[in-house]
This record gives structure tokens, C-alpha cells and sequence, in this order.
């Protein structure tokens, strides 16, 4: 083989898309969209059509820009396999790496642990309600879905992003199919509603303050920096001793921002079409009751029938399925996020920051069982 040909072979494989950057892709996502994303529509459409137009603009560079700036931080460790609580340390010293890793550790993990009662409460609800089976023992059902996540734990961060990236697949699938059947029902009241003589710009109920607060909707709901790191440091030691840290930051870039646009274009749409389904007022009445919009939607539908039509039934099992699927995915990168942060804490504290003083599976196994078992207690 040319000098050339080896150019051009060694370029075609830079630029391939491997099947771990499409798993990592729909990881990142997983890691986002958790069961926030049936809440997501009626908070975001509550303010009318205008500042959900504005969110919609915004989304994307919400979700790019942020999490790549967390990647080029996590890419600028001087060891590949070094995480971000490494990299602080490196930057910062060893007192800013301490308080970072503190800050970091306590940021992601009460979301963790919210979302180890929720499974249950979720769980529960669906058994009850939906199923019309005795009540279980919540104790035992708790335990239960700790051990089913913890089993898929024990094996490593490969298998957790592999489940992730499989849950995520009949997830986006059931949000596009639900927002596809809702069409038929789309109707012109937000529109009518909108009266560009009367807009305020300030004020309580003012674009501003809407778009502001739909903001930090926005970040909740898109945000997948918790696995971060973990992703960040899987594709260094993929890439970058043989590409290069350059292209390595590219590549992270481009898997970041297709996660982001699967995320926006999934969402945005479901968000759009419950929004074009519903009447200001029904959103309002949404929020106030506080349930998924998809629970209100069943309601809704049933309503108007006046009898519970097979598609209400069909929202009403949904919204419990996929809010256990949603919670699920993005239980395992938040756990990825939360168990870097306690393994640095006891790194440092306990080992003055040497890993060779302690096996990384002995370390991995004590803070599962700490992290696993505050939840279910």
C-alpha cells in the first residue's frame, strides 16, 4: 500500500461513526430525559405559544454549548483515563480539587436518590392503578428494583450506557408515536390566543419572566452532565492515543451534539403537539392538578366521550410506562456521575488521592452499597 493510500485509509477511519459513538449518543440522551419530560409540556406551553417559540430557539444552544464546555474541561486532564475530579485537582490544587469534587459529588447525587424513590412511588402507582392488582409491601418493592439496578451496576459503566442506550430506543419511539396520534386532535386555540398588541414584555406574566423561567426548564430537562465525564474519558481512551487529543475533542463535540438535536427534535415535538392539543385553559387546569400531561390527556380525552375511549386507556398506561422507563435510563448516568464524585471524596480523603493504595473494584463496590443503599432505607 502508497504513502497515499495509507492517508486516505487512516482519514476514512477518523471520520467513520463507530457503533460506541451512536451508544454514547443515545446514553447522553438517556441521561437527560428522565420522567421530567411528561411534566416538560405543560410547564413550557403554560406561558402560550410565544415563549415556547423562544425555548425552542434556545434549546439547542442550551444543551451544545454547555455540556461541550464540561467535555473541553474533562478533555484537559493530562491523563486519559483521569476523571473530572482528577482534572480539578490538577488545575486547581488539591484544596480546589477537594471542593470541587465536594460540589460536584453533592449536585448529582440527591438527584439520584430522588429518582430511587420515585421508581417506587412510579412503580407502585402503576401495580394499583393502572393494573388493579393488590397493594404489594413497598418495602419489598423497593428492594426489588434496587437489586434489579444494582445487578445491572455490578457489571461496569459498558453495560449501564449499553441498557441505557436500548431503554432509549422504545422510549423516543412511544414519546414520536403519541405525538403523531395526537394530530388528529390539534387544534388553533393557542394560536387564536396570541395578540401581538397586547404582548408584555415585563411584568409577572411578561416574555421575559415566561422565557426566564422556562429556562431553567429547559436546563433540567436537557441536561446530561452527569455522565459527562464518564463518556468523556471512554472516548479518550478510545481515540485519542491513536487520533489524537485534537480529534478526540471533535469527536466528543459531534457525539454531544447529536444527543442535543435527538433531544431537541424529540422533545420539542411532543412538547408542540400536546400544546396544539390542549386549550390555554386545559394547560392551566394541567398545572394546577400536577400531573403528567399525558394522565391529563387520558382525562381529557375521556371527557369528552363521555366514557374512557381505548386511546385515554392507551395515555393512561403510557404515562406510568414511560415515566418507569425515562426514570430508569436516567438513574444509570446519574449513578455514573455520583459514583465518580464519592470515589474522588475517598480518594482523597482516605487515600491522599493514591489509587494504588486501593483496589478500584473494592472502591466501586463500598460506594455502590453506600449510594444503592441510602434510597431504598
Amino acid at each position: 500500500m502508497s504513502t497515499t493510500d495509507s492517508i486516505v485509509s487512516s482519514q476514512a477511519k477518523q471520520s467513520s461513526w463507530r457503533k460506541s459513538d451512536t451508544t454514547w449518543t443515545l446514553g447522553l440522551f438517556g441521561t437527560a430525559i428522565g420522567a421530567g419530560v411528561l411534566f416538560f409540556p405543560i410547564r413550557a406551553g403554560f406561558g402560550g405559544l410565544i415563549p415556547i417559540l423562544l425555548m425552542l430557539v434556545l434549546a439547542y444552544p442550551i444543551a451544545f454549548y454547555c455540556h461541550r464546555a464540561l467535555a473541553r474541561l474533562c478533555l484537559s486532564g493530562s491523563n486519559p483515563s483521569g476523571n473530572i475530579t482528577e482534572t480539578v485537582e490538577e488545575h486547581f490544587g488539591k484544596t480546589g480539587g477537594v471542593v470541587i469534587t465536594f460540589l460536584y459529588f453533592f449536585a448529582i447525587c440527591p438527584l439520584l436518590w430522588i429518582y430511587g424513590v420515585t421508581i417506587t412511588n412510579t412503580f407502585m402507582t402503576f401495580w394499583e392503578n393502572q393494573l388493579q392488582m393488590p397493594a404489594l409491601n413497598r418495602g419489598f418493592v423497593a428492594l426489588f428494583l434496587l437489586l434489579l439496578m444494582a445487578f445491572v451496576i455490578w457489571f461496569g459503566k459498558d453495560l449501564m450506557v449499553k441498557v441505557m442506550s436500548y431503554l432509549v430506543w422504545p422510549f423516543i419511539a412511544s414519546l414520536v408515536l403519541i405525538s403523531l396520534s395526537l394530530i388528529p386532535y390539534w387544534n388553533s386555540a393557542v394560536i387564536d390566543q396570541v395578540d401581538l398588541s397586547n404582548i408584555a414584555l415585563t411584568g409577572h406574566d411578561g416574555i421575559l419572566v415566561t422565557v426566564w423561567l422556562g429556562i431553567s426548564i429547559l436546563v433540567f430537562s436537557f441536561n446530561f452532565s452527569p455522565i459527562v465525564s464518564s463518556f468523556v474519558v471512554s472516548k479518550r481512551e478510545e481515540y485519542e492515543k491513536e487520533f489524537g487529543r485534537e480529534f478526540t475533542e471533535r469527536k466528543c463535540s459531534q457525539i454531544i451534539s447529536r444527543a442535543s438535536m435527538l433531544m431537541v427534535a424529540v422533545v420539542m415535538f411532543f412538547a408542540f403537539s400536546c400544546l396544539f392539543t390542549l386549550s390555554p385553559q386545559n394547560m392551566a387546569d394541567a398545572k394546577a392538578q400536577n400531573i403528567p400531561v399525558l394522565s391529563y390527556l387520558a382525562n381529557h380525552f375521556a371527557s369528552l366521550s363521555g366514557t374512557k375511549s381505548t386511546f385515554a386507556t392507551v395515555l393512561e398506561y403510557g404515562a406510568s410506562i414511560i415515566a418507569l422507563v425515562a426514570i430508569f435510563k436516567s438513574f444509570f448516568g446519574h449513578y455514573l456521575g455520583t459514583l465518580e464524585g464519592l470515589n474522588g471524596l475517598v480518594l482523597k480523603f482516605g487515600y491522599k488521592g493514591d489509587k494504588t493504595k486501593v483496589s478500584m473494584g473494592k472502591l466501586n463496590t463500598i460506594s455502590m452499597i453506600f449510594i444503592m443503599g441510602l434510597p431504598g432505607s
